[in-house]
């Protein structure tokens, strides 16, 4: 089974996203701080993480960064209020493979899932 993690400082946004994908019957974790998302991808392993560049405890750049260094196939797309170029650009030297701006619609989230879950079973053959 394919395991979202979704990673915002903002609660009401990660307890949308998570209802959002429990409806549709997807494995999807939260955390609200780039360390307990640190600890949930090392122990849980998911596949597709939509991460917050903006984090209270440490720049999601940061994250992406130990993210990769622990597993290179996860599938990372960066999530932001900014639109902030230097970043988006930094964010991709480093392995993001998206960048979503806030505020979004859940719905596109599910868009780039869908589009990273047929990645994911193509490199899996």
């Amino acid at each position: 089974m394919i395991k979202l993690l979704f990673v915002d400082d903002e609660e009401g946004i990660t307890d949308s996203v998570r209802k959002f994908f429990e409806l549709r019957s997807f494995c999807i974790l939260t955390a609200l701080s780039g360390e307990e998302a640190i600890k949930i991808i090392v122990k849980d392993k998911p596949d597709i993480v939509f991460l917050d560049i903006a984090l209270k405890d440490m720049n999601g750049i940061e994250v992406l960064k130990r993210i990769k260094e622990h597993n290179k196939k996860i599938k990372v797309i960066m999530v932001t209020g900014l639109t902030d170029q230097d970043t988006a650009d930094k964010a991709r030297r480093y392995g993001a493979e998206g960048y979503i701006t806030k505020p979004f619609l859940v719905e596109a989230l599910e868009t780039v899932v869908t589009k990273k879950i047929q990645e994911l079973l193509k490199e899996r053959r």
